[in-house]
């Protein structure tokens, strides 16, 4: 793989530290020139002068064309890595779920909508979605989370579909507990489904290059994650019954 990275330049949003941290780091050991891009700027640069990159601080849904102009002018691999691990269920505050879109779903949606012109024009570019398995499947106690992230690999499945054939390649990451700052929070929730298999951010760096090299658009850190999304698709009833066991047993020791 370090031959497809040697010299790009690589975008990561959310890099101030957990998955998107990893991913900086990873990128960069490769040979990559990377824009460490966090709503926290003393994190960022403390990333950025870790690996030699560049730490380009603010949203993540205006970032690329400052990044840009921090690379010399190209974006190679972009990845839309920040996100809100928001909790809640259908009675969740109106400025949650507002919140939970715009940085789950809207920061990708307009970051491609930013890369696409020269990435068509040129006939190659790398979109990187960490999503989550909660995009696949579903996440107990927390709704805007579960929901704007099924809508974040929808986007990501969409622009691989539309461009693939113009040399635009798209990578959705989906793993499950992560020992990141977003697992910590989940508080007993995590604990109920996504803390005993959790994994380390590299790992989660790991499974991305090998999809890379392997080419393929569903990334999945934790492989389990497969036999659920079959099992979702072909008895929905029954995972679906699986999944209210979950909640049952999490509403006993809330």
């Amino acid at each position: 793989m370090v031959g497809a990275v040697q010299g790009a330049g690589v975008v990561v949003t959310g890099a101030a530290g957990g998955i998107g941290a990893a991913l900086a780091r990873r990128f960069a050991a490769e040979g990559a020139r990377v824009v460490v891009n966090d709503l926290d700027a003393g994190r960022a640069e403390a990333v950025a002068a870790e690996i030699g990159g560049i730490a380009v601080p603010g949203d993540a849904s205006a970032v690329v064309a400052e990044a840009r102009d921090a690379l010399g002018g190209t974006v190679d691999v972009y990845c839309a890595n920040a996100g809100l691990g928001s909790g809640g269920s259908e009675a969740a505050a109106e400025e949650v779920w507002a919140s939970a879109w715009d940085v789950n779903v809207m920061a990708h949606v307009r970051a491609a909508h930013a890369l696409l012109p020269a990435w068509l024009e040129r006939g190659s570019g790398r979109f990187v979605s960490t999503v989550s398995a909660a995009g696949l499947l579903t996440m107990i106690g927390a709704a805007p989370y579960s929901v704007t992230k099924h809508g974040a690999y929808a986007f990501a499945e969409w622009l691989s579909l539309t461009y693939r054939h113009r040399g635009i390649k798209v990578h959705a990451i989906c793993p499950q507990g992560v020992r990141t700052d977003m697992l910590a929070a989940t508080g007993s929730a995590g604990d109920v489904v996504l803390r005993p298999t959790a994994i380390e951010p590299e790992d989660v760096a790991d499974a991305l290059f090998k999809g890379m090299a392997e080419d393929r658009f569903l990334i999945l850190p934790h492989p389990e994650v497969a036999g659920f999304y079959r099992a979702r698709a072909t008895d929905p009833d029954r995972w679906l019954t699986s999944m209210n066991h979950l909640q049952q047993k999490w509403e006993e020791i809330r």
